[in-house]
Order: structure tokens, then sequence, then C-alpha cells
């Protein structure tokens, strides 16, 4: 049976590492002014030199969790500005930074779409998210998903926990099954940091 999505929609939090309840707290940042990437909400980022990154740029690199929009002050208006993900470059007023909201719980669980097939064999096991962050330019979400021929015991940035209780998209013998992730490599908490 194949599953109802047919394209990613990045990582969204749902609940925490042993059923904890989940505060749905995120932490502010600061993205450096005129960062020419795109950072889709549910898109996987770092802190790099004091400043939010993204963190798909290799399936290897260390998270400190998940875009969930920004705040700036406009240049042209002067006036506060909320959007769901940073549409690069922004250069506010003022030559400020801007404001990053990040799902940074190193608990924190996500559901995310697997690009392919995914045996129970690899639960348990890490994957990658797709390495190029991309989206939609209208709603901000993020179309990342899970890269399944990226399976490693212990390399990369997501540790693939379970399938999602999501019964339209629960074939984990086809593509854009949904699955529950918790982060793998999460810069904060471990020794093997390198800023750069």
């Amino acid at each position: 049976m194949a599953n109802r999505n047919t394209q990613g929609f990045g990582l969204i939090a749902q609940g925490t590492v042993g059923s904890t309840p989940a505060t749905g707290g995120q932490g502010k940042y600061l993205i450096d002014a005129g960062y020419a990437v795109d950072l889709f909400q549910g898109s996987v980022v770092q802190s790099k030199v004091g400043y939010i990154k993204t963190a798909q740029a290799a399936i290897t690199d260390k998270s400190i969790g998940i875009l969930n929009g920004i705040f700036y002050n406009a240049s042209t208006t002067q006036k506060p500005t909320w959007a769901n993900w940073y549409n690069q470059p922004i250069t506010p007023a003022n030559s400020e930074d801007v404001t990053a909201f990040v799902i940074d719980n190193p608990l924190q669980l996500f559901t995310v779409s697997a690009d392919a097939a995914i045996t129970q064999a690899n639960f348990g096991r890490t994957c990658g998210v797709t390495v190029t962050a991309a989206g939609s330019e209208t709603s901000g979400q993020s179309s990342s998903e899970l890269t399944v021929g990226t399976i490693s015991d212990t390399a990369n940035q997501w540790r693939v926990l379970r399938m999602a209780e999501d019964p339209e998209n629960n074939d984990n013998a086809a593509a854009n099954s949904t699955v529950v992730v918790c982060q793998n490599l999460n810069q904060y908490l471990t020794n093997a940091l390198t800023w750069q």
C-alpha cells in the first residue's frame, strides 16, 4: 500500500524520549545579518561561530535542533517582523541580527518522512536528513526527508526509533512513511564538538 504523503515536510516535534512531558520549549539564537542560505521551518540547524547556520550541508553535521521561525525588525518598514522561515538574505534595520527560534531540547522526538522504504532491521540505526535544505516559499515549511540510503550504525544526525502512529503514512515498505527520530549528534551533549 502506498503512503498518502508524496514529499517531505521537514522535522516536526512530537513528544520526548521516555514519554516525559514535552514542553514545546525553544531557545532564542541569532542568525548573522545577510546569511546567504535559506532556513525553512522544520530544517536542521547548528550553532557555528555564535550564529545559527544550516546543519544540512552534510548528514554528519552536529545539530542543536530544528528551526521554528524567525523575528527581526524590517529594514524598509522599521517594523517588527515574524516569519516561519529565513528567506535569505535578510539584513534587518540598523544592521541587527535575526532572532531564530530553535526547538533545542536534546531529548525531543520528531516525526519525519522517509525518502524510501525502511526495513524493520534499520530501526535503531542512524540516518541523515536531505543534504540540500528545500521548502515552500509560500508557507516556509521544509520539504526535507530522512535519507534512508545513508543508514549507518552511529555516524549520522538522527536515530530512527519507530514508526509514527500515522495511519495514512504507515507503510514502511514504501517511500514517504512517517517515522519518529531523535538527535544522535547533538553538538551540546558530545565531546567531539569542533567550532568552525
